[in-house]
């Protein structure tokens, strides 16, 4: 029913209808561009960002169908109401009348009620009965019976609220929860006013009740997405700050050129350098290693454990120390690998790994190598470079009992070794098929790394080389992270 004036006000003009039908019009045309996006938004139940995004916009078309259904009411103006005593109010049906839509009457969504204090009468719009469950043949409840209908938890509030109003004549504006006959609970909105007569006494009260339990839902469906969403992100600065940590403890802390071995005539000049990936935060198992063992050789190799995060890194960082283990034990780069493989084939979570694994005899300026699925060293020599022809050997993990052959090559003073792993360049995306892409990315890899010969012949030390593939890679969009390590052969 309409709300009551107060003597001390003048009466609203009611709007003109054409300037409400425009506000209809942008509603319906801005409900439409919401719900586009609302399907546009991911269907991954396991994606929290999808489902706070999903749940915003459910909150927003909720509110703009209120806003379409009210704007309609005050177009249409109040149901014709027969005038009858209040213990008998006239009940609308459901669905029809001036507020009735396609979508449901609105009716059925906001009511209004007024209670007389002069006549102890009050009248109730069948709305209200609809919104609280009452049966539209009982008398409206009085303002002490209407708190029996409240949750235990809201009925001091509400009673603040009335008494606030009738006393001190405040407005009244809040929401409490009530409990339907059958047994639910809904969360109603209630606005009210007090009623004065000529005196400036509080006559009546009339109040507008809505119902906002979906509102109310699609709104703590917002919330609980954005902890949720929140809470993974927190998951993830973690674990990609754990992972850093985990790499940079692993990782050999290189600032500048490194001489193997620290004695005797024949030193290695080794350099390295890692490149992270510029398409993700998180930290993959791309590794390099050099380490001096006691029998005068040096441990060169570079490696990659497939995936990202905490998990990989950590088992990057075991398969480190037990390839470490093995070289200082004096274990040869191909039975190397193959305990490798059977390390990680044993491991609980299954994974994929690439690496090349070298062994440089200073005495004899030998290197034995072995590879396991991945690149092979190029060797730089005389301003000119090739990729060392490489022996058997497949991917760590890929099967059990795998045999890794192991090659040799005679080396000279100057020589440079360059040793890198695949995600320096990225993957062809327009190649047909993942195996033929990354052979694509592999080779211009390659094939860049060798036009760097003439440059390399110029450097005076390993890090002067490693700065020149800096250069040259830094700026790439790789998608995944990557290591180079460049060793050049003393006098």
């Amino acid at each position: 029913m309409p709300p009551h004036l107060s003597a001390d006000r003048p009466a609203a003009q009611p709007p003109r209808r054409g300037t409400v039908d425009a506000l209809i019009s942008q509603t319906r045309r801005l409900r439409g561009e919401v719900d586009a996006v609302r399907r546009e938004a991911p269907a991954d139940d396991e994606d929290a960002q999808g489902r706070w995004q999903r749940a915003l916009c459910n909150l927003a078309l909720h509110q703009l169908n209120d806003l379409d259904e009210h704007l309609a009411q005050l177009r249409d103006g109040p149901p014709s109401v027969p005038v009858q005593p209040a213990a008998t109010p006239a009940v609308p049906t459901a669905g029809t009348g001036p507020g009735a839509s396609r979508h449901g009457s609105l009716l059925s969504r906001v009511g209004s009620a007024e209670w007389n204090l002069l006549t102890d009468e009050a009248s109730w719009s069948g709305e209200l009965y609809q919104i609280l469950g009452r049966d539209a043949a009982a008398p409206p409840l009085t303002l002490d019976e209407l708190p029996s209908l409240v949750l235990d938890d809201d009925r001091p509030m509400l009673t603040t609220m009335v008494t606030d109003c009738l006393i001190d004549a405040k407005p009244i504006d809040g929401e409490f929860r009530i409990v339907r006959p059958d047994g639910g609970v809904r969360t109603v909105h209630m606005m009210g006013e007090p009623v004065l007569d000529a005196d400036g006494s509080t006559a009546s009260m009339w109040a507008v009740l809505r119902d906002v339990s979906e509102l109310r839902l699609s709104q703590r469906t917002v919330g609980e997405t954005r902890e949720s969403l929140r809470r993974q992100q927190h998951v993830a600065q973690t674990e990609h700050r754990l992972a850093v940590e985990l790499q940079e403890a692993v990782l050999p802390p290189w600032r500048g050129s490194l001489r193997f071995p620290r004695q005797g005539p024949r030193a290695l000049d080794v350099a390295a350098h890692y490149l992270p990936s510029s398409t993700s935060t998180l930290v993959g198992g791309t590794w390099y290693d050099a380490l001096e063992l006691p029998d005068g050789e040096t441990l060169l190799s570079v490696g990659d454990l497939t995936g990202h995060g905490v998990t990989v890194t950590s088992g990057m960082a075991m398969l480190l120390g037990a390839l470490r283990g093995m070289a200082v034990a004096g274990t040869q780069p191909g039975q190397l690998l193959s305990w490798l493989n059977q390390l990680l084939d044993a491991t609980v979570q299954p994974a994929l790994g690439s690496a090349v694994c070298c062994r440089y005899l200073p005495a004899t300026r030998t290197l034995s190598w072995a590879q396991a699925g991945h690149p092979a060293p190029l060797l730089f020599r005389d301003g000119t470079g090739c990729a060392l022809a490489a022996p058997d050997g497949v991917l760590l993990g890929a099967t059990s009992g795998a045999v890794y052959g192991q090659a040799e090559v005679d080396l000279r003073v100057g020589d440079l070794l360059l040793m890198h792993t695949e995600g320096l360049v990225p993957r062809r995306s327009d190649a047909p098929d993942p195996d033929e892409a990354g052979s694509l990315g592999g080779t211009a890899a390659v094939q860049r790394l060798l036009d760097l010969a003439p440059r390399f012949g110029e450097a005076r030390t390993a890090q002067d080389c490693v700065r020149m593939v800096v250069e040259e890679f830094g700026e790439t969009e790789r998608e995944d992270d990557a290591c180079v390590l460049i060793a050049r052969i003393g006098s």
